[in-house]
């Protein structure tokens, strides 16, 4: 083939495209009504019920490779954000206003200062660990 003929063959393929993609705006024109329709009908529980569960695996996965040279580490990140999970916590369970944020707020900052604690002693462990090797 020659040059001529390959810019011919895309030039009609650039007009065929720009073809499919009108096609495709016009379609997506159409459905718009139906798709916003569809959105505003699914509550935001199911929202953040999904980013909660994606959260979890993500996180079980992360840490679940964690190496030994990197816990300690990583759990005094850990350790500070659960301190500002605390906080944020704190405030939920002083400003909610239903008797359910109030339980989940204290239940949120029971369970990061736990974490909080717990963090400590695994790394005191493992720094306590380190010096006997070393």
């Amino acid at each position: 083939m020659n040059p001529t003929d390959l810019a011919n063959q895309a030039s009609l393929m650039a007009e065929r495209a720009l073809i499919v993609a009108q096609q495709a705006r016009d379609l997506a024109a159409a459905q718009m009504p139906m798709v916003e329709q569809a959105a505003g009908a699914a509550e935001p529980f199911l929202y953040l019920l999904t980013i909660f569960l994606l959260a979890c695996f993500v996180g079980y996965y992360v840490v679940w490779n964690v190496t030994p040279a990197l816990h300690s580490p990583l759990m005094g990140v850990t350790n500070a954000i659960s301190s500002v999970i605390v906080v944020g916590a704190i405030l939920a369970t002083g400003l909610g206003e239903s008797l359910a944020a109030q339980v989940f707020g204290f239940l949120a900052a029971m369970l990061a200062a736990v974490n909080i604690f717990g963090g400590f002693i695994v790394t005191r462990r493992m720094l306590a660990m380190f010096k006997r090797k070393g």
